[in-house]
């Protein structure tokens, strides 16, 4: 009876190897959601870093005496990583007096690429869009 008990402990214990199995599942959906999330909110993230920034580099552009087609060619190609087609410019004041300024608007469509977005709408009835609406505005005097 002792070599018995004996085996049993050894081994762990009868029946252990299907509780860290239940313990798995039951962790993993939790980790596959956040690991999503994190991956979401990093791509939106540089997503809004760079139409700030492409922003900013028309407005410059536009400072310095650029027509609006030269502007919205630099926002463009300053955001070369963002898909063009949901990229949207606007461009005011381009060729004004010096002293007033030029007013460059970017917004950007983002949606989102993981299953969060399935999620979302899921948990909350579909009044949360997948799709993200990104915009910067920048604004420079003319000189």
């Amino acid at each position: 009876m002792l070599a018995i008990l004996r085996r049993i402990t050894r081994r762990g214990g009868k029946g252990e190897g299907g509780q860290s199995l239940v313990e798995f599942a039951f962790v993993l959906p939790i980790f596959l959601l956040v690991l999503f999330a994190i991956v979401d909110f990093s791509m939106a993230f540089h997503a809004w870093i760079t139409v700030t920034n492409s922003a900013r580099e028309g407005a410059r552009l536009g400072a310095v005496r650029a027509d609006a087609a030269d502007i919205e060619q630099r926002v463009r190609d300053t955001s070369d990583t963002l898909d063009q087609a949901d990229l949207t410019v606007g461009v005011t004041n381009a060729e004004g007096d010096p002293g007033e300024s030029v007013v460059v608007d970017v917004s950007y469509t983002y949606s989102l690429i993981t299953p969060m977005a399935d999620i979302l709408t899921m948990i909350s009835g579909g009044s949360i869009s997948d799709v993200l609406t990104l915009s910067s505005t920048a604004d420079m005097r003319l000189e």
